[in-house]
């Protein structure tokens, strides 16, 4: 098997196969989320799109392999597993953490020379030059502290928080991807040249509207900004409208 593709594999989850997708959409997981949160997504877009979820380390399957706490390493694992993917084309959708990653992935394809993606979908995320100044890091604090924030921006398994064996599982994969994002810092001047679309929650702690139109400085395509109701994990409830504007965007990108 090609080094290349073996990486894809790894690092990859193809859960509804889509050989004639004219299209292709990698997703990129919240904080301690894995590849499956995407599936409704996949589920949804195909067969007109290829959805590919990203598996970070150090959770489901990959439990036992070690967790990478920071973004540029993170990101350069990434860009290597899709680097070879130049067939169709290429859209990426972050959801909070992985909307940092999905923004330093393009950064990387540009420095290769490889064709930027047709489209960038930021989601639950302020733009990367925004930072929040906070006396204990939530990656510095108690395991109890972390459940607490958890608690706050909801999202999927909410309820198996009191699971201790849960938590046991999850816990060290989200400290060590609130550290990666709590840590970084992106690079001033380098900007995308691609379409950005900004989906927030009306109600999201984590992003201000202030914060979420900052994304328009980070690439010299346009970019467009839908508020949707809800919280940080607006996109669960809302997801017919999510995937509706995920489609048109793509459908104007390509022939899908």
């Amino acid at each position: 098997m090609p080094q290349s593709k073996a990486h894809l594999e790894n690092w990859v989850r193809r859960f509804h196969p889509a050989p004639n997708g004219k299209a292709r959409l990698v997703c990129l997981p919240h904080a301690g989320g894995p590849a499956s949160f995407f599936f409704p997504v996949s589920k949804a877009l195909t067969p007109e799109v290829e959805v590919l979820a990203v598996q970070y380390p150090g959770r489901q399957e990959r439990r036992h392999e070690p967790n990478i706490d920071n973004v540029p390493d993170l990101a350069d694992q990434i860009f290597d597993a899709l680097s070879h993917l130049g067939d169709r084309p290429l859209a990426l959708f972050g959801h909070s953490m992985g909307a940092v990653l999905a923004y330093e992935v393009p950064v990387r394809m540009q420095d290769a020379g490889l064709p930027s993606p047709v489209h960038f979908f930021a989601s639950g995320r302020r733009a990367p030059s925004r930072y929040r100044d906070v006396r204990v890091p939530v990656n510095q604090q108690s395991d109890d502290r972390i459940v607490s924030e958890l608690r706050t921006l909801g999202g999927p398994n909410v309820a198996m928080l009191a699971d201790p064996e849960f938590l046991e599982m999850i816990l060290p994969a989200v400290r060590g991807d609130y550290r990666a994002v709590e840590t970084y810092r992106h690079e001033p001047g380098r900007k995308l040249d691609c379409p950005v679309t900004v989906l927030t929650g009306d109600s999201d702690p984590q992003v201000s509207m202030d914060e979420a139109r900052a994304w328009d400085q980070h690439t010299t395509g346009p970019t467009e900004i839908h508020v949707l109701p809800g919280g940080h994990f607006f996109l669960i409830d809302q997801d017919a409208r999510v995937i509706a504007i995920v489609t048109r965007k793509l459908a104007a990108r390509s022939p899908i």
